[in-house]
């Protein structure tokens, strides 16, 4: 399938697609999908899965590679350290415009209060394009068991929070209903409703616990652009979690039902079960965007996929399962026979070839592509020998010399040739004594 293929575009252009001006609360492009990565804040909530600020700006640098349009940097209110972080990227890959004019925005995130709020604006304001994120419960349960407060009470702080965000000089605020899924739909309604007028600029639905399938998440979406007051003034959000493994299902679902920011993390890493796997949307909407999704697309480097992978793998050290998709060791290994080899060969070459594959594969668990290339190399590389080894004799002790002696046989013209060398170690006395006679 060509739309595998990791390395076919240039910049941080999808194909010819160019990525849109960017206006926090607008998306001029119907069509266009924003990618908004979260595996410094939500993937680094994953146990074990702590990063140090110099490793959270290094994958920070690599997310610009790869061309996301939102970096979620972290949770500033948390710790020095997170602060630290979400300062540093901002200053740095938050400021750094190319030639195309790209540069990522960076988001920190709060709780709906005002200290979180203050320190998240502090840390991200240094950005060309900062965005506060804010949350609160809005599921009967969390706001029962958790917060404690009425829908009045949410309501009257969401809005209150929202105003205070933009407040401090910030245009770009989002508002995250946590728990959305589960939330009473007519509530939800209202809410969204009322932190548009606030002057939330993009509204995020996440299902918090992962329990939405596919079709009921796609509803909700679809339900949300219906029924919420000026629902057209902002840019609708999915942050699906995996604990059922429909996240990146649902995430699609979302997109199609109208959604245009994608939440995702690099191997799928956060909290429990992980998120939706920034790979795997982004390569689903690269296949299937213009036939499947009636044009959708980002403008995701997916030749950076990888790399970006290996580093989230390395820093974090989550590794991944072998059969990961997209990004898995065994993604693109077939074990039945060789479907690809990249090299031109006759029949006779072939048939030995294969029978040599089958030997190795007998022996290895697993055939690599470094074991492919070594049997094509033995096998291409084959000239007719001149050569061949008599006798051989290596003497060697505590001194750090070796002494070796060997004997040669020219098939050629049946001469026979002796030569004795002294080297640093037995293997190098051989050959150097095998050069006194074949002088190549």
């Amino acid at each position: 399938m060509a739309c595998i293929s990791f390395s076919s575009e240039t910049g941080n252009n999808s194909g010819n697609q160019m990525r849109p001006h960017y206006k926090p609360n607008h998306i001029p492009d119907p069509n266009y999908v924003r990618i908004l990565d979260t595996t410094l804040r939500d993937g680094e909530q994953s146990p074990g899965a702590a990063m140090t600020p110099h490793q959270k700006l290094n994958i920070a640098r690599q997310l610009a590679k790869l061309g996301v349009d939102v970096i979620e940097a972290g949770f500033p209110c948390s710790s020095k350290d997170d602060f630290a972080a979400v300062k540093m990227i901002a200053q740095e890959v938050g400021s750094n415009v190319d030639d195309d004019g790209y540069v990522p925005v960076i988001a920190g995130v709060a709780r709906c209060n005002e200290k979180d709020i203050e320190i998240v604006w502090e840390a991200v304001k240094g950005a060309k394009r900062p965005r506060i994120s804010t949350f609160i419960a809005t599921s009967e349960i969390h706001m029962k068991h958790k917060l404690k407060k009425t829908k009045e009470e949410v309501l009257d702080i969401a809005c209150r929070m929202v105003m205070f965000a933009r407040s401090l000089g910030c245009d770009d605020v989002q508002f995250v209903p946590e728990d959305a899924a589960r939330s009473e739909k007519e509530f939800l309604y209202e809410i969204l409703g009322e932190v548009i007028k606030a002057g939330a600029t993009t509204i995020d639905i996440p299902d918090t616990v992962g329990i939405a399938m596919p079709w009921e998440f796609g509803k909700l979406i679809a339900d949300i652009k219906t029924n919420t007051h000026g629902i057209e003034n902002v840019v609708i959000v999915t942050h699906c979690h995996n604990d059922l493994g429909l996240a990146v299902a649902n995430t699609i679902m979302g997109a199609r039902a109208g959604a245009r920011q994608l939440e995702v993390t690099m191997n799928g890493i956060g909290e429990r079960a992980g998120n939706a796997a920034l790979e795997e949307v982004v390569m689903a909407l690269k296949c299937s965007g213009l036939d499947v999704f009636d044009g959708l697309y980002t403008t995701i480097n997916t030749e950076h996929i990888l790399n970006t992978s290996k580093m989230v793998e390395e820093y974090t050290n989550m590794h991944l399962q072998p059969h990961k998709a997209l990004v898995g060791a065994n993604a693109f290994i077939h074990e039945s026979g060789i479907h690809q080899l990249g090299y031109r060969l006759k029949n006779n070459e072939v048939d030995t070839i294969f029978w040599k594959f089958k030997a190795v594969a007998d022996k290895k668990k697993r055939v690599t592509d470094a074991d492919l290339r070594e049997l094509m190399s033995n096998e291409l590389t084959q000239v007719e020998s001149i050569w061949k080894l008599g006798d051989i004799q290596v003497t060697c002790g505590t001194l750090s010399l070796s002494t070796a002696t060997i004997r040669l046989n020219n098939i050629v013209d049946g001469s026979t040739h002796v030569a004795c060398s002294v080297g640093s170690g037995s293997i190098y006395s051989v050959f150097k004594a095998v050069n006194l006679i074949v002088k190549v």
